[in-house]
């Protein structure tokens, strides 16, 4: 089975905390093969309170969810991210499409 992270923010408060995270983000998602948003259909995001953004992250497998996770370039990455929004992350196995 597939691993995912589904990340529920608010809106981005700080854009150029938020492209440093971009910049960062694109070769560790390249490196544990991350699929962004991977259906054809963008997630809807109801009855959010103070969320604006829902994305999914796919993954080959939980493991590597969780291995990219735990990498320490990410671990950077992730101070930009929690800079730019406030966001709620969770890790799971599935298969979503």
């Amino acid at each position: 089975m597939k691993g995912y992270w589904l990340i529920i923010g608010t809106e981005i408060s700080d854009q150029e905390a938020q492209a440093e995270y971009s910049r960062l983000w694109k070769p560790i998602g390249e490196k544990y093969q991350a699929r962004i948003n991977p259906s054809k259909e963008p997630p809807l995001l109801m009855e959010a309170r103070d969320a604006h953004r829902l994305i999914i992250v796919e993954f080959p497998s939980l493991a590597i969810a969780k291995a990219c996770y735990s990498d320490p370039a990410y671990g950077e990455a992730m101070r930009f991210a929690q800079q730019a929004s406030k966001r709620v992350l969770v890790i799971f196995e599935g298969d979503l499409g």
